[in-house]
């Protein structure tokens, strides 16, 4: 016998749902009100499988009226296979915000779907690009997914992908491929042959070894994150070259679905943009800039293109989306000014530093090794003793090179702050290399050379604690964080400054602050654990280089950054506020605070020239602009003019030649920001209308739950168990449960998987220390839901869910009953020649007064309401067992009407997932057809007073 999915079956002394990847050898079988966790495969040659239908409520097992809503919530927020417009809500771990359901309705008109996504940092762009990932995953549009990113991205991906959307992906990295290789590959099969679900590093896959191979066996669903860097335009020592001949490859590729992800794809520069636009449509590599762009161009980039500001998603559709502000600190806050003694060391260091730029012996290649090593050395300077110390012992030079432009390309990618280098180098920075042994002509000079260094190396180590004004005035700083209830971060550019702060910090700050150093050393797990463990102090300090920077979200245990050492590039700055600052931090500001050397030559050219401007752009504008053109030739420019300044102690950013390259930079800049504006002002949603957004959302969380009916259902749950909830709200109004779940039976504290009596709780991701975060998939919901589920089912005696109940009470002046009942859809897409088919489940709770021989059907608003009726006496059990026998023995003649709404209902579905698919080749290709009959979960009478 063959069953079709979604019917029910009996075997193993239960009742079966029968899934969609069931065979008539093999049923792939889910417990009725069971979760996916419990999937079993059922040989029909070796086990009796059998037909079932589900049975209503037996009167004799009637309980309390009120476990109407509460079975009611436990059936709903059980399903992972709902019916509404999205098919994958109802097994995912967060709750969109409204604006991030945006470009999921994009994607589902398009097919293939090519989408970029340049929504502002810290506005959830991961959440965005996942929720399409697995939508079309779980509807058959996909089958296959690889995110490709930076690698120190990498491990942030797989946990963002593993925790809100249950997607267990593999990391393929350099360090992990061969492993992955010997174990799960044969001879002839790729990683990705084998694994549905990747995340790639970027610089590991688009080496020649490994890009033919990436092609050819590459999922038809790609994730690009860092989009930008990936631009056809621009780079330097062929990374964004490689980046974008494999993004090329791979979007030839037209049945490909792509979904690019970057926060700053313009940035003023027409053929980076559109060398991104490319990979959507070929065409668009030929559009006109913005200004010039007709409306029918703007309307076809639109469908593919959304980008928007985080001030114009604050408050969208009525909901508030609460976003921290972000102070920053006036720059005297920050400032300090050098010791006597670290003064004249630094001229020593300057006068040095342009002697060795100055020398001309050894041709080209050999000055710009120099060049280069001097600019490390001033970076070291300018950072700390420590750093200093150990770049003059390492000579600050460069690995040894053959030309002048290998030697500007490892220069660059270990000087300065790029944003488009090859991240397969370590994000942090480690002072000095062994010297070139070519760089001196004779040994003697080198010798003398040596003695030199070695010489100011020493003067370094001397220059610690007192004469260390930045140090001392960091303290400062942080005091005063501390004491107004912040908890800082401080981002140096060094392992060796990083070191050095804390262990000066760990003595100088109270003994209630618990400082921690984190860096580059430490292997990624280590890092989180450190961090984790810090957030559970009550008064806490981190110290990290710039290896959290990025790749890490920071927000729930800190609220504020503190530059140590400024970036020398905006872009970095922007990366590292935005650890803290970003959707999902729980205070309302976030604190910035610059350490900068008033005269300290380093530091005042680099604020004055980049970092005053951008912190301008992004005042007035709201939003961050990268450089244009190229930040590291501006960099390398006004440092050559202070190498090049003779005697002068001081670089005069008011001379001429400056001037002139500092206002054309600034022009550039403003344009950009002015023109990247406009584009996100067009692009914010032209091709998705607010109110379709607001239908698809109301009809999204009716039909698997929303946060207050998680909240609601965790609160009865726990206490018709026999816990307690002690509920505290704080001054933002937000509330926490602290649940007491000692008292649960035992049963159930297996399932919700409670290895403690106490949890507190939050339904919204701004999480405190020792705070949990409680939406519909986690284990403590559904397996409270599932519980609740399994008893009322089983007729457990004293179930709080029971199916059904009776109350006397005076909301009504006509015998009503309400029945939930539970819908069991086939849903068939048919999409190019594939047809995909999918099994959803819906409740509804329908009502009617009178007798069931001649019911009159109440609408759906009146049967909301009358959930929340109040008794006003008890029935007596034997007359309640009577009521409800008279209704399910009249169940014959509620049947037609039963099957008319289910077709009512699938018919209103199919509906919904043509709209939201409206543009796509799916279209009209999309049949919903329910399983008969319709299964009554529930039985509920209310009965009028004197009655």
């Amino acid at each position: 016998m063959s069953f079709a999915p979604g019917s029910l079956v009996r075997t193993r002394h239960r009742e079966w749902v029968v899934l969609p990847e069931s065979t008539s050898e093999l049923l792939r079988l889910r417990p009725l009100g069971g979760g996916d966790d419990e999937v079993a495969g059922v040989l029909t040659d070796l086990e009796m499988v059998e037909p079932a239908t589900f049975s209503w409520p037996d009167p004799a097992g009637a309980g309390d009226y009120h476990s109407a809503r509460l079975l009611r919530d436990a059936a709903r927020l059980g399903f992972r296979s709902s019916a509404g417009p999205f098919r994958s809500f109802g097994s995912i771990a967060v709750e969109p915000r409204p604006y991030q359901l945006v470009p999921l309705l994009m994607a589902l008109k398009l097919d293939p779907v090519r989408l970029l996504i340049a929504d502002d940092v810290g506005t959830g762009k991961t959440i965005e690009a996942g929720l399409i990932a697995k939508e079309l995953l779980t509807t058959g549009q996909a089958s296959r997914l690889s995110v490709i990113c930076p690698p120190h991205l990498a491990e942030q991906w797989q946990a963002e992908l593993s925790e809100k959307f249950h997607i267990e992906a593999e990391l393929v990295l350099a360090s992990t491929a061969s492993r992955l290789e010997r174990t799960y590959c044969t001879f002839d099969e790729s990683i990705f042959d084998v694994m549905p679900y990747t995340v790639v590093s970027m610089d590991f896959i688009k080496s020649e070894r490994r890009r033919d191979e990436f092609v050819r066996t590459a999922p038809d669903l790609l994730i690009v994150d860092e989009a930008h860097t990936c631009s056809a335009e621009i780079g330097r020592g062929g990374f964004r070259h490689q980046r974008h001949e494999l993004l090329r490859r791979l979007a030839a590729d037209p049945e490909r679905n792509i979904v690019l992800v970057t926060a700053t794809p313009h940035s003023g520069n027409e053929g980076t943009f559109r060398s991104l636009l490319g990979l959507l449509d070929p065409s668009f590599e030929e559009v006109p800039p913005e200004e010039r762009m007709d409306e029918r161009t703007r309307d076809r980039l639109a469908a593919r293109f959304v980008q928007r500001r985080r001030e114009d998603l604050r408050k969208y559709l009525d909901e508030d989306t609460t976003f921290p502000d972000r102070l920053v600190l006036p720059e005297e806050v920050g400032t300090y000014h050098l010791t006597a003694e670290y003064r004249e060391f630094v001229d020593k260091v300057v006068d040095w530093a342009r002697q060795t730029v100055a020398d001309e012996s050894g041709g080209k290649h050999r000055q710009r090794v120099r060049w280069w090593g001097v600019l490390g050395l001033l970076r070291a300077l300018a950072s700390s003793p420590a750093a200093a110390a150990e770049t003059l012992r390492n000579r600050a030079a460069p690995a040894m090179t053959a030309t002048v432009e290998e030697a500007d390309a490892v220069g660059r990618s270990s000087v300065l702050d790029q944003d488009d280098a090859d991240d397969s180098n370590a994000p942090d920075a480690v002072p000095g290399a062994d010297a070139d042994p070519e760089e001196s002509s004779t040994a003697s000079v080198e010798s003398r050379e040596r003695r030199v260094l070695r010489q100011l190396a020493e003067e370094a180590d001397g220059l610690v604690g007192p004469l260390d004004a930045k140090l001392v005035h960091a303290t400062k700083v942080l005091r005063k964080l501390v004491s107004d209830g912040f908890y800082p971060i401080l981002f140096c550019r060094f392992i060796a400054t990083a070191d050095y702060l804390a262990a000066a910090l760990r003595l100088a700050l109270p003994s209630t602050v618990t400082v921690e150093s984190i860096t580059g050393v430490l292997p990624a797990a280590e890092r989180k654990a450190r961090v984790t463990a810090l957030g559970a102090r009550e008064k806490r300090v981190l110290v990290a280089t710039d290896c959290l920077s990025e790749g890490i979200n920071l927000q729930e245990l800190f609220n504020a950054v503190v530059h140590y050492d400024l970036p020398w590039n905006p872009t970095r700055l922007e990366q590292r506020e935005g650890r803290v600052d970003r959707y999902g931090q729980p205070s309302p500001e976030v604190r910035v605070a610059t350490i900068i050397g008033g005269d300290n030559i380093v530091d005042e050219t680099v604020l004055q020239v980049l970092l005053r401007k951008h912190r301008t752009i992004r005042s007035e504008l709201g939003i961050s602009i990268p450089v244009p053109g190229s930040n590291d030739e501006f960099i390398e420019t006004i440092f050559d003019r202070l190498f090049h300044q003779g005697g002068n102690r001081q670089l005069n950013l008011f001379a001429p030649d400056v001037t002139v390259i500092q206002q054309s930079l600034f022009v550039e800049w403003e344009r950009a920001a002015a023109q990247e504006k406009e584009s996100r002002s067009r692009f914010a949603q032209r091709a998705i209308k607010t109110d379709e957004v607001a239908a698809e959302l109301r009809a999204a969380r009716q039909a698997i739950g929303s946060v207050a009916d998680v909240r609601r259902f965790v609160r009865a749950a726990v206490r018709a168990l026999g816990g307690s909830v002690e509920t505290q709200r704080d001054q933002a109004g937000r509330e926490t449960d602290r649940l007491i779940l000692r008292e649960l039976p035992r049963a159930a504290r297996d399932v919700i998987g409670a290895d403690r009596d106490v949890v507190v709780a939050r339904y919204d991701p701004t999480l405190e220390s020792g705070e949990v975060y409680l939406e519909r998939t986690s284990p403590l919901v559904g397996g409270l839901a599932s519980y609740l589920l399994d008893v009322a089912l089983d007729v457990t005696p004293g179930t709080p869910a029971s199916r059904c109940g009776a109350i006397r009470t005076n909301a009504v002046t006509i015998t009503t009953t309400l029945l939930l009942v539970r819908y069991r859809f086939d849903i068939e897409l048919r999409q190019r020649a594939e047809t995909s088919r999918l099994l959803a489940e819906d409740l509804d709770v329908l009502g009617f007064e009178g007798p069931p021989s001649e019911p009159t059907w109440i609408d759906t608003s009146r049967v909301t309401d009358l959930l929340d009726a109040e008794a006003t006496q008890n029935i007596d059990p034997e007359q309640r067992e009577r009521f409800l026998s008279l209704v399910v023995r009249g169940q014959d003649a509620l049947g037609p009407e039963l099957e008319s709404r289910a077709y009512q209902h699938a018919e209103v579905l199919a509906e919904t997932h043509r709209r939201i698919r409206a543009g796509a080749r799916a279209t009209g290709r999309i049949e919903v057809n329910p399983h008969l009959p319709v299964d009554v979960l529930g039985l509920f009478l209310l009965v009028p007073d004197g009655l």
